[in-house]
């Protein structure tokens, strides 16, 4: 099983990325955290980031083709970056889930001017600048409002994963 977790900076997808993860007996694959390990001082232009994401397509189909689940954790943020990386896996439907993480855009601004010790260099400049070009998922997915994360049914969002029915 490959879950991709996507939203803009500061919406809470490593946050329940991290949550998720144990509930399905994953391995979580960061953009953020393959950038600074690939590139000490990364610049953010075209190349680089198409580098970060063709090494964690890699490393999903590796640990997909070991037996391992893992969580996409990634802005994804077109639904051409999200069909792409669908035809790159070549995943059949019941191998793949999609959740898109929204949140009150206060909470966002919060959660970025708080930012400390964090892989992600996003602030509220790039959530400005992402937001403008961010695409809405239209195919089917989980939502997950991450506004309270104290609201947020892990075991709930497992199942849905999993495709188990209550």
């Amino acid at each position: 099983m490959i879950v991709i977790i996507c939203g803009l900076p500061g919406v809470g997808k490593t946050t329940l990325s991290r949550e998720l993860a144990p509930r399905i007996s994953a391995i979580i694959l960061s953009t953020d955290k393959i950038r600074k390990e690939l590139i000490p001082r990364p610049t953010y232009r075209w190349r680089e980031r198409r580098l970060v994401y063709d090494v964690m397509v890699l490393l999903a189909k590796y640990l997909h083709n070991a037996g391992v689940n893992c969580i996409l954790d990634a802005t994804f943020n077109t639904e051409n970056s999200r069909k792409e990386l669908k035809r790159k896996l070549a995943l059949a439907p019941d191998q793949f889930s999609l959740i898109e993480c929204t949140c009150f855009e206060d909470q966002i601004i919060s959660r970025l001017k708080n930012r400390k010790n964090d892989y992600s260099d996003a602030g509220i400049f790039i959530y400005r600048k992402m937001k403008k070009i961010y695409e809405p998922v239209s195919e089917e997915h989980i939502i997950v409002d991450t506004s309270s994360t104290s609201q947020i049914d892990i075991q709930k969002i497992a199942n849905q994963v999993l495709k188990i029915t209550p």
